[in-house]
């Protein structure tokens, strides 16, 4: 039933409603879970370990609301640095790990090298981000900023296959 090959992971529709399930609310109990999904909680537990250990599931997290926690202010920023070689690719890749306000940090193809999704308070905690981060000093050419007027649409979920399919693992 939950066999695999060492590079593939085969997902059948137990599976694919427990993920649609739990990216809707991954705060539900065992129990609650396996009756959402119309399975027993044992196997509902044994489905869901299995999920997680193969990285399918990578993190479960609580979303806030920004602006409830003092984060109103979100700006989309292109990046553009000096030069495109891999360890200056790499080395800001790894500074990004590191600041709190970047939601989200993407490597983009042709140009600019990266897009950040950010969340501060404020524009000056904005602009003590541009200096702290964005900056000469870390190999920044060019930086191009979008600030959001409205959030209309803000989800974590993923679509999902209909029918059971077969991933590959990294």
């Amino acid at each position: 039933m939950d066999t695999h090959s060492e590079d593939a992971l085969s997902l059948d529709a137990l599976d694919l409603r427990l993920l649609a399930q739990l990216q809707l609310d991954a705060s539900l109990t065992n129990q609650d879970l396996a009756q959402a999904v119309n399975a027993s909680p044992a196997t509902c537990l044994r489905r869901v370990r299995r999920l997680v250990q193969t990285g399918v599931i990578e993190k479960t997290v609580a979303i806030l609301a920004p602006a409830q926690v003092g984060q109103a202010l979100t700006a989309i920023v292109e990046v553009t640095l000096m030069t495109q070689d891999a360890e200056s690719l790499a080395r800001f890749e790894r500074l990004m790990q590191w600041e709190a306000a970047i939601q989200q940090c993407y490597r983009v193809s042709t140009s600019p090298d990266f897009v950040l999704i950010i969340t501060v308070a404020n524009m000056d905690a904005y602009h003590d981000f541009v200096h702290r981060t964005l900056t000469a000093a870390n190999q920044v050419r060019n930086v191009r900023t979008f600030f959001s007027i409205n959030r209309s649409k803000f989800s974590a979920q993923l679509p999902l296959p209909k029918t059971t399919t077969n991933i590959t693992r990294r």
